[in-house]
């Protein structure tokens, strides 16, 4: 790929983040996602970066956790390229790490319905927030929350179709959390903790009032996840091995494939079907071509989905921070 090449694709990446993935869930990301694809100078600094450093939720992070502005898309650019040696250092250090509590409530369901207890083993886990479904709260639409008791969360999600939505009093019976990350984080830690505050989209105050609230549950627990450094492929089949006797493992990730090159994708997927474990993914279009082959109809283009699946087949779309569960027909 040619220089010219180079800009134009980081370009339309920003571009789309800032007309698909953002519409409608953070306006000042629309508006700096446009405004960073029409900045040839920003553009040149991005596409001299690894291409794992180049995605929009790392800059736009970045940015924000060094105290820059996002109350335009102007003032974004014009800032990130005035501190670009500051900005460049925690591009490299840091990796997009959005531990998004909310996205349990699409995977719920799932957990559920599957034979009890379970070994839950998270595939870029981040701080393991997503292994803790058992101890939040939930709410269907318009429903009445049910979950753990006193928990500090609640997560809405807005749903259609024939969700097979758990009784109240039926939550998943947890054996064990572990999992996997090329860098963990520790929910104890404030740097740790400002980072992942960072991550969450300008605009959607409950989303970070729920991940301070997640945190506290993490820090609380008295049987924390265990999330070993490593790349996934090298370690999958050791978690999946280690699982407690008499559970059922559960490997399940959402939205981390998309920043595996291809072969490493693969690699993945032709692991866990080989595995003795249940499989959840919950990726976005275009990231697995088995489970998008499946699909009952195309997956709507004027906002961010991911596709819910299940050993490989697909049952839902999915909101891409669990505020949506569109349940296939059966």
């Amino acid at each position: 790929m040619n220089a010219d090449e180079l800009l134009k694709e980081t370009a339309d990446d920003y571009r789309v983040f800032g007309t698909v993935h953002t519409k409608g869930h953070s306006p000042a990301y629309e508006r700096i996602g446009v405004a960073v694809a029409a900045s040839p100078q920003l553009l040149e600094r991005l596409a001299a970066l690894p291409p794992i450093k180049r995605q929009p939720n790392l800059l736009l992070a970045a940015v924000r956790y060094l105290g820059g502005p996002v109350d335009s898309g102007e003032a974004f650019v014009a800032w990130a390229l005035g501190h670009w040696q500051q900005v460049r250092p925690v591009i490299l250090a840091r990796a997009t790490q959005t531990n998004e509590a909310g996205r349990c409530a699409t995977l719920l369901p799932l957990l559920a319905s599957l034979p009890q207890p379970l070994a839950l083993i998270e595939v870029g886990a981040s701080a393991g927030l997503c292994l803790y479904p058992d101890r939040y709260r939930y709410r269907y639409d318009d429903g009445t929350a049910f979950g753990a008791d006193g928990s500090p969360v609640t997560i809405p999600c807005a749903t259609t179709g024939p969700v097979p939505l758990p009784e109240p009093d039926r939550l998943p019976r947890v054996a064990s959390r572990t999992g996997v990350d090329l860098n963990p984080l520790n929910p104890a830690d404030e740097d740790d903790a400002r980072w992942l505050e960072s991550l969450v989209w300008p605009g959607q105050q409950a989303r970070f009032d729920r991940l301070r609230a997640a945190l506290s549950v993490a820090r609380a627990t008295p049987d924390p996840a265990r999330i070993v450094r490593g790349d996934l492929n090298a370690r999958i089949a050791e978690l999946v091995a280690a699982a407690p006797e008499g559970s059922t493992p559960v490997v399940f990730h959402t939205s981390v494939l998309c920043y595996l090159p291809t072969e490493a994708r693969q690699a993945f997927t032709t692991t866990i079907r080989e595995l003795p474990c249940r499989w959840i993914s919950n990726e976005a279009p275009d990231v697995l071509a088995d489970v998008d082959a499946l699909l009952p109809y195309a997956a709507p283009t004027e906002r961010g989905v991911n596709i819910l699946a299940l050993d490989g087949k697909p049952v839902a779309f999915t909101g891409p921070h669990g505020e949506r569960l569109d349940w296939f027909p059966r």
